[in-house]
C-alpha cells in the first residue's frame, strides 16, 4: 500500500515511521473501512455533524463551576475553530507540528483534540497524572512544537518545558494570555488542512515493560476505523445515546469511546473529570446515561451500590482496560440486570479488537474477533495454536503497531501480525481465552505499569540497595504493584520504612505506580550469571 501525498509542511512523523518491511499487514475488509485519500478526522466527527442534522442536538455534557454545561454540535464546532485559529494565528502552528494536550477530561480538551486536527497538526494527550520527567520524555521522543495544559497542572508542565518546546498556553485560569482570552477575538469558522488519510493524527504513548516510552503514530484513518468497527458491530450506538465513564482522553480507547464514537453516531457524551464508583453510579442517573465505560474494579465497587440509585436509563456497560473476572461480572449483572461487555485492545492497535454483544456473552471468554479484524493465537514459531493451546495473541486489521522511532517494532509486528504481549487460548467456536502477560507489564484498575520504572524510582531512595517490581493478583483492582526491597544496612524494616518508600515513589513518578505492597528480603532470586528471576517473586498462576 502506497503512502498518500501528505499535506505537512513539518514532516518529522511521516519521516520516522518504521521501514515499511517492519509495518504490519493492514487488511480494510468492510465497506465501512474504504476511506477516500484525503481524510481529515475533525471533518468527519464534526464539521460533517454541523453540515449533516446534528447541529443543534447536544455533543458534551459536563458539570462546571458555574453549573450544568451542555455543547451543542454547532457551539463545539465554533469553540474548536477559535482554538484552531489560536494555534495557527498566535503559535504559528503549521501542519505537521506537535501539540500535547494535559488535562482531566473536560469540554475544553475535547474542543482541543478537534482544533489540533483541523489546523493539520498531531495530538500528542497526556495523562494529567504524568509528573515533569515523564512529561520529558513524551516530549523529547514526540519533538513537541506546542502544549496547551489546564493551569491547574502547571507546575509540573513547566518543569518539564525545555528549550526546544516553544510555547504553552494555558485555560482555566483568567489571565490575559489564556487560552479563553486569546479566542474571544477569533472568528468561529476555519478551514481545514485537508490531510491525507495516512497522514498522523495521534502520537499515543504506551509505557510498556521497559519503562521507555513507546510512542505509537496513528493516522487520521485509524482515528475513524476506531468509530467504524468495534462501536458498529458491537455497541450499536445512535443519536439519541447518552456515553460517559472513567477512561481519560489521553487514553486511545478513553479518546474512542468518550469522544470520538459518540460524535460518529450524533449521540452525546458526559465528561466528568473525576469520578468514583458511586459517581459514575450518580452521573448515569443525573444525565440518563445509557452506555458506560469503565474498568472492572469500579463495576465490582459499583455493584453494591447500585440500588441506591436510578440507573434504568443505562443499555450498555462496557468493561475493559484490563481482565474481567467472572466474579466480577456476575456481581454487575446480578445487581443491575445487565450483562457486562468485556473486550481487549491496546494502545498500537488504537481500539478494541476482541469483544462480544451482550447475548453472546461466554463465562471465562473476553469475546470474539470483531468483523473487520482477525486474531489468532501463535506459538513460539509463529504456528496457529489448537484450541485450548495457550499461546501469544495476535492481531491485525485496518490500524496496527507503528512505533515512532524504535527499534522495539519488531518485538512488536512479525510475519505481519500485532503481537500484543498477551498470553491467551481460543476454543474451537472463536472465543478468546485471556492467561496472563507475556511481558512484566502489571494492569491495575485500566492503568499500564512498567515494573522496571517502579524499580529506578525505588533505587532512588537512600535506603535501598535491590529491588524487583511484579505484579500480584487482586481482588479489587486485577493486579497491584508489589515491591521486593534489600534495605542498606542500617535502615530498618517496618511499616514505617513501606510507608516512606511508597510515598517517595508517589512523589518521583504518576501516583497510581506506587507499589501498593512492599515486602522486604534479605536477597533477591539470581541467576548465576547475576539475572534477577522474577518468576520466583510472583505467585503461583498470577500470570505468564
Amino acid at each position: 500500500m502506497r503512502m498518500g501525498t501528505t499535506a505537512r509542511v513539518d514532516t518529522f512523523a511521516r519521516d520516522n515511521l518504521p521501514p515499511r518491511d517492519q509495518w504490519p499487514e493492514l487488511r480494510f475488509d468492510l465497506p465501512e473501512l474504504q476511506y477516500s485519500d484525503r481524510l481529515n478526522c475533525a471533518t468527519e466527527l464534526l464539521d460533517k455533524a454541523v453540515s449533516g442534522r446534528f447541529a443543534d442536538r447536544p455533543a458534551i455534557h459536563a458539570s462546571l463551576a458555574g453549573g450544568r454545561y451542555v455543547a451543542t454540535y454547532r457551539q463545539l464546532l465554533a469553540l474548536a475553530n477559535r482554538i484552531a485559529h489560536v494555534l495557527v494565528d498566535d503559535l504559528g502552528l503549521v501542519p505537521g507540528n506537535r501539540v500535547l494536550l494535559r488535562s482531566a477530561n473536560n469540554p475544553m480538551l475535547a474542543a482541543c483534540f478537534f482544533a489540533v486536527w483541523k489546523a493539520g497538526g498531531i495530538v500528542v494527550p497526556t495523562m494529567r497524572l504524568l509528573r515533569a520527567g515523564e512529561l520529558r520524555q513524551v516530549i523529547d521522543k514526540a519533538r513537541v512544537d506546542y502544549a496547551i495544559c489546564d493551569a491547574r497542572l502547571k507546575e509540573d508542565m513547566e518543569a518539564a518545558a525545555g528549550p526546544d518546546l516553544k510555547r504553552i498556553m494555558y485555560f482555566g485560569d483568567a489571565s490575559p494570555g489564556s487560552l479563553e482570552a486569546t479566542l474571544e477575538s477569533k472568528p468561529a469558522r476555519f478551514s481545514n488542512v485537508e490531510t491525507a488519510s495516512d497522514d498522523v493524527a495521534v502520537i499515543a504513548f504506551t509505557s510498556g515493560t521497559t519503562g521507555l516510552p513507546k510512542a505509537a503514530l496513528h493516522f487520521h484513518r485509524n482515528v475513524m476505523a476506531m468509530c467504524d468497527a468495534w462501536p458498529r458491530s458491537i455497541l450499536k450506538p445512535d443519536q439519541d445515546d447518552i456515553f460517559c465513564g472513567t477512561p481519560p482522553l489521553a487514553f486511545t480507547y478513553g479518546l474512542g469511546v468518550m469522544l470520538c464514537v459518540p460524535m460518529r453516531f450524533g449521540a452525546s457524551t458526559v465528561l466528568v473529570e473525576k469520578l468514583t464508583p458511586a459517581g459514575l453510579l450518580q452521573t448515569i442517573q443525573d444525565y440518563g446515561c445509557t452506555f458506560s465505560a469503565t474498568v472492572p474494579t469500579f463495576y465490582r465497587q459499583m455493584a453494591p451500590l447500585v440500588a441506591d440509585f436510578d440507573i434504568a436509563s443505562l443499555r450498555r456497560a462496557v468493561s475493559s482496560g484490563e481482565a474481567l473476572p467472572d466474579a466480577t461480572r456476575q456481581m454487575f449483572r446480578e445487581a443491575s440486570g445487565l450483562e457486562l461487555i468485556d473486550g481487549i485492545g491496546s494502545t498500537e492497535m488504537m481500539q478494541t479488537f476482541i469483544s462480544h454483544a451482550p447475548e453472546r456473552v461466554r463465562r471465562g471468554a473476553t469475546g470474539y474477533v470483531i468483523p473487520g479484524y482477525q486474531a489468532a493465537v501463535l506459538d513460539d514459531d509463529g504456528k496457529t495454536c489448537a484450541p485450548g493451546v495457550v499461546g501469544r495473541l495476535a492481531v491485525k486489521g485496518p490500524s496496527g503497531c507503528l512505533y515512532l522511532a524504535d527499534k522495539r517494532q519488531t518485538r512488536y509486528v512479525q510475519g505481519g501480525w500485532n503481537l500484543t504481549g498477551d498470553a491467551y487460548s481460543m476454543d474451537e467456536d472463536g472465543y478468546f481465552y485471556f492467561q496472563g502477560r507475556t511481558d512484566d507489564l502489571i494492569v491495575s484498575a485500566g492503568y499500564n505499569i512498567s515494573g522496571l520504572e517502579v524499580e529506578s524510582a525505588l533505587l532512588k531512595h537512600e535506603a535501598v540497595a535491590e529491588c524487583a517490581v511484579v505484579g500480584a493478583p487482586d481482588d479489587e483492582r486485577g493486579q497491584i504493584a508489589n515491591a521486593f526491597v534489600v534495605l542498606k544496612p542500617g535502615y530498618p524494616r517496618g511499616e514505617a520504612m513501606a510507608k516512606a518508600l511508597q510515598d517517595f515513589v508517589k512523589s518521583t513518578i504518576a501516583p497510581y505506580k506506587y507499589p501498593r505492597r512492599v515486602e522486604f528480603v534479605a536477597a533477591l532470586p539470581r541467576t548465576e550469571t547475576g539475572k534477577l528471576q522474577r518468576f520466583k517473586l510472583r505467585p503461583v498462576g498470577a500470570g505468564a
